[in-house]
């Protein structure tokens, strides 16, 4: 599970997987010693977790008080019941959005001063594609054909003093009309491009960690497809 605690890649093991060796600095038995603050430096792979160990986590990733964690992968003892545990912590909203491709090219909005992709919030009776589509179409008013999906991210936020978590599958697009593209003010949305891989690059470096890992996502899955 690729989860998303103030921008912070929390990672989501189950009992028989870990993260790839190289990957983290640090390495924590959560059954033998305590998960503080102080021990969340950099990479850090925490193992043997429970809920009641992961909640805290949580909990301590998710203060205001600014941390030098950098990744966070946690392989917990009952994977199965993460998402009911999850389900009692946060509200959850699902959404769906887009990495469109242009030849060479892939669309970035700009939205609240940072670099992301267009997606938006799932309708009910809405299928994930659907919802997709649409929210391409309605926040850069192009069409597009939804293919493959690339992932699903999990990122949290607060609304209202409520604890929320969004849960969006994204999907490789290919654009069939850009004509009439524009950017949707009323979603605060400023600015479309077209981008380079090269200039995705740099506009990484003022975006968000999940729009990251969407692309790392897409490039490893381009590269599956060319070693078949």
């Amino acid at each position: 599970m690729n989860l998303f605690v103030n921008d912070i890649p929390v990672r989501i093991w189950a009992p028989d997987s870990k993260p790839e060796d190289g990957s983290f600095n640090t390495v924590i038995n959560a059954s033998r010693e305590p998960v503080t603050k102080a021990k969340l430096l950099h990479h850090v792979y925490v193992r043997q977790a429970n809920l009641q160990h992961l909640n805290d986590i949580l909990d301590q990733v998710n203060s205001k008080v600014p941390m030098n964690l950098l990744s966070l992968d946690v392989s917990v003892s009952d994977y199965e019941g993460v998402k009911a545990f999850l389900r009692q912590k946060f509200k959850i909203v699902k959404a769906a959005g887009g990495l469109i491709r242009k030849k060479d090219r892939f669309l970035m909005i700009y939205r609240m001063k940072r670099w992301d992709l267009p997606k938006g919030k799932k309708d009910n009776g809405e299928k994930y594609r659907q919802t997709a589509e649409r929210e391409v179409e309605e926040e850069c008013n192009i069409q597009v054909k939804v293919g493959t999906k690339i992932c699903t991210t999990w990122h949290t936020y607060t609304m209202n003093r409520n604890s929320m978590i969004k849960k969006t599958r994204w999907y490789l697009m290919d654009l069939l009309d850009d004509s009439r593209m524009k950017p949707s003010y009323e979603e605060d949305i400023e600015e479309l491009r077209w981008m380079t891989q090269k200039e995705v690059y740099h506009a990484l470096e003022n975006s968000y960690k999940s729009v990251r890992f969407v692309l790392e996502e897409y490039y490893k899955m381009m590269e599956k497809a060319d070693l078949r």
